[in-house]
């Protein structure tokens, strides 16, 4: 269920957490542990297996905000937990304030970021594919969040397809070096490929956020991640970061 886990300390204890496919309800293309509704699953797996994510990560009553993801740079901004009743927002980043809401990012191949400025309080989570990168979603988010408080953001970068496997037409390749050059790159072919984390990372190192991670491991080459390139029909894993109080009774 869970591929990785990591905190990031202050004054509210930021934690951050990536899902696997193991683990889960749903079946076929989609086993196990798809958090998606979009890619054909049954609704009432998706929502058992959400709420398994929601019960190991210690958010009571399933607090995790997901959105709908259209490549765009829409950012949403959670001001509490009744939004989560509602209708997902179309936006590929959220951000918060609040503590105990889980921010998911769903990827199977673009590059899930999350963040947060624990001392402040101030967390965000961003869906990176190849457009929304190049469109500045990642500039947008880092925004949004100095502009509820964060002054000192650090980011953990999920698993995403690597430049190795990303093989894309040379027009397509020299479109996106032209907005951002670093995300130029070659695959282990020797044909045209797109580096997507790489791009990320360089346009947080711009933006001053310190990376605290930055996840090796490719989602096409991991049988253990769901990955659009390598099986066309999938499911989708998650990135989720959320606020945590410091215990009392451990921190006096």
């Amino acid at each position: 269920m869970l591929h990785s886990r990591f905190v990031v300390p202050g004054r509210l204890n930021a934690h951050v957490a990536f899902t696997d496919r193991h683990g889960g309800y749903s079946r076929g293309d989609l086993s196990s542990f798809n958090l998606a509704r979009h890619v054909g699953d049954e609704d009432e797996l998706v929502s058992a297996n959400r709420a398994a994510l929601a019960q190991v990560l210690g958010l009571s009553g399933e607090r995790l905000s997901f959105v709908s993801q259209v490549h765009g740079t829409d950012v949403h901004v959670i001001d509490g937990p009744e939004q989560l009743r509602e209708t997902p927002a179309t936006a590929d980043a959220q951000v918060t304030v609040r503590s105990g809401i889980g921010l998911a990012i769903m990827v199977a191949d673009c590059t899930p970021i999350m963040l947060a400025d624990p001392e402040a309080g101030v967390i965000g989570a961003i869906h990176a594919g190849r457009p929304g990168m190049a469109a500045g979603v990642v500039g947008e988010a880092v925004a949004r969040m100095h502009g509820l408080g964060a002054t000192d953001i650090h980011a953990v970068i999920g698993p995403s397809v690597c430049p190795r496997c990303y093989e894309v037409p040379a027009a397509m390749r020299d479109e996106v070096a032209a907005v951002e050059p670093v995300a130029a790159s070659v695959s282990v072919t020797g044909t045209p490929a797109l580096d997507v984390a790489g791009a990320v990372a360089e346009q947080l190192r711009r933006r001053g956020v310190s990376i605290d991670h930055f996840s090796r491991t490719c989602t096409r080459e991991s049988e253990d991640l769901f990955s659009y390139r390598r099986h066309g029909s999938t499911g989708r894993f998650a990135g989720v970061v959320w606020l945590q109080e410091e215990n009392p009774t451990t921190h006096p």
